[in-house]
């Protein structure tokens, strides 16, 4: 069993196994605060900090037994007590959390979350019902502003989806056009339903444009960097020369919106077509903005 997930079983199980589903997120985020390294991640999402991750975890669990769902709570089914089988830090953590938080309700773990991140309650549609107006406003101050307009390049490859998320959102991005052939992926949220669904919920468009891609074919045997750059002058032959619509259509996506990002896996740009297809549009008469690799 993944370690992320006997974190999950244990914070069940110190809090009387069951946990109202916004209080579990409110809780794992002040633990994962107190870890060294955090067994997950978050973004700002409709009701503050939210783990994708930890939410497809709950599901799966649920599949082996561990837990179930009642109402809008997640209950721990599993007997197996976890918590000898977590690392000092982990279980000194989760006791803290107990102490310190064993007796709020959801509303006041929202409230004391929201104040204390205000990063987190950057999306939330319920921080004006209760926050008070300054400290919607201390909100609106970290809200990333930008009055450029950037063509931005991200891979996934090394990231969870969450930290790929927040760098998206502090960014300023405002559209995700995934450039893969193929969107399906073995690595957790970046499978093109997944991503979709994820970037809606904090704001971001998601556009898929496979034409824009390389076949995985076309990608075996790549070991060297010489490999890449015999695949990218064949690409540049093949793709750019063929895809102006598609180019076309991003640039004016970058007119419109200000803000978009081209994203595929790799997170060395010098190993991915999403660096020499962004370069051709950048070469592009009617482009006169900026270009990043994030």
């Amino acid at each position: 069993m993944y370690y992320r997930r006997k974190i999950l079983l244990t914070l069940l199980q110190v809090f009387d196994n069951k946990l109202e589903k916004m209080s579990l997120q409110k809780l794992l985020m002040l633990l994962a605060n107190k870890q060294s390294i955090p067994g997950f991640y978050f973004v700002p999402y409709k009701f503050g900090c939210y783990s994708f991750q930890a939410n497809a975890d709950l599901k799966t669990m649920i599949k082996y037994g561990q837990v179930g769902e009642e109402g809008n709570s997640w209950i721990k089914t599993d007997p197996t007590n976890y918590l000898p089988e977590l690392k000092e830090n982990d279980r000194m953590a989760l006791r803290a959390i107990k102490c310190l938080y064993g007796d709020k309700s959801k509303a006041e773990l929202i409230q004391l979350t929201y104040r204390r991140f205000p990063y987190y309650a950057l999306n939330s549609n319920i921080a004006h019902e209760v926050l008070n107006n300054k400290e919607l406003q201390a909100i609106e101050e970290i809200r990333p502003k930008y009055s450029s307009t950037v063509l931005f390049t991200i891979g996934y490859e090394g990231i969870t989806l969450e930290q790929y998320l927040n760098k998206l959102i502090k960014h300023g991005v405002d559209v995700l056009c995934d450039v893969r052939k193929n969107s399906l992926s073995m690595k957790y949220g970046f499978s093109k339903s997944q991503l979709q669904h994820s970037c809606n919920g904090i704001g971001i468009k998601y556009v898929h444009l496979p034409e824009l891609g390389i076949a995985s074919n076309k990608r075996q045997e790549l070991n060297t960097q010489s490999d890449y750059d015999k695949l990218f002058l064949q690409y540049q032959q093949d793709v750019l020369t063929s895809t102006r619509t598609q180019q076309n259509e991003i640039l004016e996506l970058l007119k419109s919106h200000k803000r978009i990002a081209l994203t595929c896996f790799e997170a060395n740009i010098c190993q991915c077509h999403r660096k020499h297809l962004a370069e051709e549009i950048s070469v592009s008469p009617n482009f006169e903005f900026e270009l990043q690799h994030i």
